[in-house]
């Protein structure tokens, strides 16, 4: 796997880390959890910043973003219980079908 996308991954785990912790700090008021939000978008920015070394802001964004909003739906699911309906399943479809199309047919995605 080449170097960029171990960093897009690390940030995008990172985020999605954080985003769950902060349902996990009841709006702050727990210290872990709270701790772990700051850690994890500040970690997930260091590695999106890495990432850029390889490729444009514009892929980079709409390749972390869009694996984050299923990172974090799939973790929602997972860890909160919360039930996707299906018109939800096929907009994280077409979230997935982006990021391979960007993945398998841009030649932006690297500079």
């Amino acid at each position: 796997m080449p170097v960029h996308y171990l960093y897009l991954a690390l940030s995008v785990l990172s985020e999605a880390v954080a985003t769950m912790s902060l349902q996990a700090s009841a709006q702050f008021t727990r210290l872990v959890p709270s701790i772990l939000v700051a850690a994890g978008f500040a970690s997930s920015f260091y590695f999106l910043t890495l990432t850029l070394k390889y490729m444009p802001v514009g892929i980079t964004y709409a390749l972390a973003s869009g694996l984050g909003i299923v990172a974090v739906a799939l973790g929602g699911l997972l860890i909160f219980g919360q039930r996707l309906d299906w018109a939800a399943l096929g907009g994280l479809t077409l979230i997935i079908a982006g990021v391979a199309v960007i993945n398998l047919f841009s030649e932006t995605a690297l500079h």
